[in-house]
């Protein structure tokens, strides 16, 4: 008995030229935004590697990164994203943080 197995999702589909959803063609013209977070001198650095982990879905060893850069440097962009997806990612971010009681800042900025 064979079994045919259909492609689940777009990455295992075969990729046709010219085919593609309007959605799929919208986001790809769509600008993309980067999501910055800024050093404060009162967060401490484990609740920010949590958050770049828990929310940005990064990896220990990017989250560090990041959070590495953001002390050094005043600041450093932790992903790049299309505008509604960028506006969501700061939103939750700068409330979870009020809600932990920390000032840690996330904001937006058009991506070169």
């Amino acid at each position: 008995m064979t079994i045919l197995v259909a492609p689940v999702n777009e990455i295992d589909a075969p990729a046709l030229p010219g085919v593609g959803t309007a959605v799929d063609q919208e986001q790809a013209l769509e600008p993309l935004w980067q999501v910055i977070i800024h050093n404060d001198d009162v967060t401490p650095f484990d609740y920010v590697i949590g958050i770049l982990l828990s929310l940005f879905m990064l990896s220990e060893e990017m989250a560090d990164h990041i959070a590495t850069t953001a002390h050094f440097e005043g600041q450093a962009v932790v992903v790049v994203r299309p505008r509604a997806e960028a506006e969501r990612l700061v939103k939750v971010a700068r409330t979870r943080a009020r809600l932990d009681g920390y000032p840690l800042t996330f904001s937006m900025e058009l991506d070169a």
